[in-house]
């Protein structure tokens, strides 16, 4: 009986109509979102001759926007209609992924035009994920966001198992550009979705409008120590260990010597241990504390340690579950400890900070990254990135370990002055 109810658990963000509608559209989003994040890779280490730099700078210019708009994106999520917004952000990232895969296809496609269309996908991101944060609330009610979270992770890494097994496919007999044009079709299906949602279903909290601004999220996140050291070890990880499509373009290309189809497998390899990561993580919810996040970190950083020097391609793709199963674990994790954690009234501010910190960093480091593969070489910059995360995860262990427990009153008015 007791596995019965667990189980029942694992999927109880199911019993919300909302969420059971717009599940299955991200699902076929998810799918075209890895294939096209391959495509992309592949595009410009053909379009540069396999160049690591080239490959980083498109990197970071499609991240930079976060350090411009993520804030305003999760200001807005507190103001304004959710739906409607997720709904323009998901219009104008399709038409610029089908803009890419006709120029892909009609042999018209420069470096440049990459690089615009990152950026643009960037700002649109960079406004769309502190939103599509703060709207899992809404969709199933504040006792079963942790849980939607997983499940909602579980869903973007389901889509990494099919996603780039199919993109390496697709390139080797197309090329890149069906692989774009595909994952701006699958934005239709979410449009439709949102616009099928019933108004009735969603679960809003009162709104308190003398908390309208980006500076008092800040203020709220800077007095809760648990939540910026959360933020902290999430910035290290990602910035530096979080760079697989980076790592596997280049071990593919460079080290082992492989085609598009092998580089796409890489991706499914990883997807497995993080679709697993996801799912073990919708039954994690009493262990959702700061110190558990810290422990993932260390765990996840020596996992991409060991990547470094796997000797094959076998050896290479063998161990990539093992990444994707601590980065999954420690990111919804921490995520989810994020969301749970935050006053309700300010949580869309608070998830762009957390996003700005998890994202912001990218664009850095993958121009870092892009330069010491030139510099040092592939395998050295694995390690290098690994060593880093690791001992950014043992020094905030070491200082905070003692400050990190939240308060029983989460309202805005008991932290703030």
């Amino acid at each position: 009986m007791r596995r019965t109810v667990d189980a029942e658990g694992n999927w109880r963000s199911f019993r919300h109509r909302n969420f059971r509608i717009l599940y299955p559209a991200n699902a076929l989003s998810n799918i075209g979102s890895w294939a096209q994040r391959v495509a992309q890779d592949w595009l410009v280490l053909e379009l540069t001759h396999n160049s690591g730099a080239a490959l980083g700078a498109v990197t970071a210019v499609q991240f930079a926007p976060v350090l411009f708009f993520s804030l305003h994106g999760g200001a807005l999520a507190d103001r304004v209609n959710k739906r409607k917004l997720l709904i323009a952000t998901n219009f104008f990232a399709g038409l610029t992924s089908i803009v890419i895969g006709l120029l892909v296809v009609t042999h018209h496609i420069q470096l440049w035009h990459v690089f615009v269309g990152g950026a643009f996908l960037g700002i649109v991101t960079a406004l769309d994920a502190p939103i599509r944060q703060a709207f899992t609330s809404e969709l199933v009610g504040p006792s079963d966001v942790g849980n939607a979270v997983s499940l909602n992770s579980a869903n973007f890494n389901a889509g990494r198992l099919v996603g780039p097994a199919l993109s390496g496919l697709l390139i080797a007999r197309f090329s890149t550009g069906p692989s774009f044009i595909i994952n701006g079709v699958t934005y239709i299906f979410v449009i439709a979705a949102l616009l099928a949602m019933r108004e009735k279903d969603f679960h809003f909290h009162k709104k308190e409008e003398t908390l309208g601004t980006v500076r008092e999220g800040i203020r709220y996140a800077q007095a809760r120590p648990d939540l910026y050291v959360v933020m902290l070890l999430v910035f290290f990880a990602a910035t530096f260990g979080l760079n697989f499509q980076i790592f596997n373009a280049l071990m593919a290309t460079k080290i082992f010597g492989k085609g598009p189809a092998s580089y796409g497998l890489l991706g499914t390899f990883i997807a497995i241990g993080s679709l697993s990561g996801a799912l073990l993580s919708a039954r994690l919810d009493r262990f959702r504390n700061a110190r558990f996040i810290i422990k993932l970190g260390m765990a996840f950083s020596i996992a991409v340690l060991i990547l470094s020097i796997a000797p094959t391609y076998t050896w290479y793709g063998l161990w990539l579950p093992f990444c994707g199963i601590t980065a999954l674990t420690m990111l919804i994790s921490a995520n989810s400890y994020v969301q749970t954690k935050s006053d309700p009234a300010i949580r869309g501010r608070v998830m762009g900070i957390y996003l700005l910190i998890f994202m912001g960093g990218t664009p850095f480091g993958s121009l870092l990254i892009g330069y010491l593969t030139e510099a040092i070489g592939v395998r050295e910059t694995v390690a290098t990135c690994g060593g880093i995360s690791l001992v950014a995860s043992i020094v905030i262990w070491i200082i905070f370990k003692d400050k990190v427990e939240a308060p029983a009153d989460l309202r805005v008015s008991s932290v703030l002055p």
